[in-house]
């Protein structure tokens, strides 16, 4: 009787060491799957390559001076557009960040990509109305060139778009050409960007840090480098939205995390834009001793700019210019 009973001991507990094992396996591949997705990877889909034009679609009513500001960060992200001393941060030397990422490709086949200002179409008349949803959205993105090019869809302060200010500021996507067949036959994607100006209706959300955010810490907000909260608000989102968009223009390019909510090469870094920066505040900027504003980099025509950090994937972590 005792034989069987340590037979039937013996078995049971073989057994549980089974199934001990078996939920330790599982519980450490879940942990590892879960390790894993908050890595930054790159999921073998293809990124922007060669000569990119960037299309400025400006729908609603710009004042000039807002429309220059965006436009001459666009000429800032040539070195060869801008004459900047080589000691001083620059808008081109935040971009030239980007190339960590072409550069960890296996194939080194596809030619460098070269950004540049292309064609700015204008809708004045708000020919959709003052209320958009991602499909007009795309709509509008359409009206500009969808051969190697960024159509970027720039909305004005009096009109809202589905979760602006909710839960975003801005948006990047691609979508199929809906012009006729291109030549042999051959249907494409191109990309698109959209973002917002906040100034109306929620600096405090878009526009940080040149205005108190609505939550968090209540640090003073910095002086905008342009002089104009909205647009400068308008170029940290959409300077972030193009990091993402040439590194992860298909969803199967670098980010984090899942890919309908994807951190990417700007988003992986929230609120860095100098050193030190912790929740609240910014970080070690450069201020002008004439206006007060602060900003981390120069760029065309004498402009300064405030450009979000970059996450680096050689060493993954955020990386500033200042």
């Amino acid at each position: 009787m005792a034989s069987l009973i340590n037979t039937t001991f013996s078995f049971f507990l073989q057994i549980s060491i089974v199934l001990s094992f078996f939920h330790f396996c599982v519980a450490t591949r879940k942990l590892e799957e879960q390790t894993d997705l908050y890595k930054f990877h790159y999921h073998n889909g293809p990124l922007l390559t060669g000569k990119i034009s960037i299309n400025l679609i400006w729908y609603g009513k710009f004042k000039p001076n807002q429309r220059a500001i965006i436009s001459d960060f666009i000429t800032s992200l040539s070195s060869s557009s801008t004459k900047i001393s080589p000691n001083q941060p620059s808008v081109a030397t935040w971009w030239k960040s980007t190339d960590k990422y072409f550069s960890l490709l296996k194939s080194k086949k596809s030619s460098p990509l070269f950004l540049s200002l292309g064609n700015q179409i204008f809708d004045e008349s708000y020919s959709l109305g003052k209320s958009l949803k991602d499909e007009h959205i795309k709509q509008l993105a359409a009206k500009g060139d969808q051969k190697n090019a960024i159509n970027i869809v720039l909305t004005a302060s009096d009109v809202a778009v589905d979760r602006f200010c909710t839960s975003r500021c801005g948006t990047h996507g691609s979508s199929l050409s809906p012009n006729n067949t291109p030549p042999k036959g051959k249907i494409y994607k191109f990309a698109y960007i959209w973002v917002g100006n906040s100034e109306t209706q929620c600096l405090g959300q878009c526009a940080w840090p040149f205005h108190q955010p609505i939550y968090g810490p209540q640090g003073p907000a910095l002086v905008a480098p342009n002089n104009d909260v909205g647009s400068d608000g308008m170029v940290i989102n959409l300077a972030s939205l193009l990091a993402g968009t040439v590194t992860n223009p298909f969803g199967n390019g670098y980010y984090q995390g899942l890919a309908d909510a994807p951190l990417e090469a700007a988003s992986a870094c929230p609120g860095v834009y100098g050193s030190g920066a912790y929740p609240g505040y910014a970080g070690n900027l450069m201020v002008d001793p004439t206006t007060g504003a602060s900003y981390n980099a120069h760029g065309a025509n004498g402009r300064k700019f405030l450009l979000p950090a970059l996450f680096n994937p050689s060493t993954s972590s955020c990386s500033t210019l200042v």
